[in-house]
């Protein structure tokens, strides 16, 4: 009888259902992101603590507002690691939400793909110069993660077709030390 207490095992409780934000009655996860952490403001906007991808150097945060338009994603007071730990996320975005009033915006919306590929496509003919060819990282585009909504193996898609396509434009490099792709801005004609 004694023995009996002891091999019982509970059953596995179901994880809690997310609750919807207050303003806008129905929670948000975009695609692409992970939300790691959520803040209200004082006027109950919420301040976003999210990352987009586990870069090689370990996990890296951003800090929106969808309130105001603050988003930010270093710290550019440090020579060295400046992009955001959790801690030091969670701490700006505390910061923030402590000091701003701006009232809630409306979740933004999923755009299309097209619209997503076109503005990828502007991104990298902005980024070209005249002085050589600029290495594009999709961790360059965290801070508009939340507009994009879109995960990194479709940007990478993207940024593919975009070499094959215009190739005077854009350039694929692989690493002869393993699977690693570059991707470049190619430089700028000199007409």
């Amino acid at each position: 009888m004694a023995f009996t207490l002891f091999t019982r095992r509970p059953t596995p409780a179901e994880p809690p259902a997310p609750e919807p934000w207050p303003e806008t009655g129905e929670t948000w996860t975009p695609e692409g992101v992970t939300i790691a952490q959520r803040y209200y403001n004082q006027a109950h906007a919420v301040v976003l603590v999210y990352t987009a991808d586990e870069g090689p150097s370990g996990t890296y945060y951003s800090v929106a507002c969808l309130g105001c338009h603050y988003a930010t994603r270093e710290n550019g007071q440090r020579t060295y690691s400046t992009r955001y730990g959790l801690a030091d996320a969670a701490k700006v975005a505390n910061e923030h939400a402590t000091t701003c009033r701006a009232l809630p915006r409306d979740i933004p919306a999923r755009p299309d793909d097209d619209t997503v590929r076109e503005r990828l496509h502007s991104w990298v003919r902005d980024a070209r110069h005249q002085e050589g060819d600029v290495q594009l990282w999709v961790s360059d585009l965290d801070l508009i993660r939340l507009t994009l909504q879109r995960t990194n193996g479709w940007i990478v898609d993207v940024l593919q077709q975009l070499v094959v396509d215009q190739p005077d434009v854009a350039r694929i490099e692989r690493s002869q030390f393993g699977d690693y792709v570059s991707y470049y801005a190619r430089r700028l004609s000199e007409n």
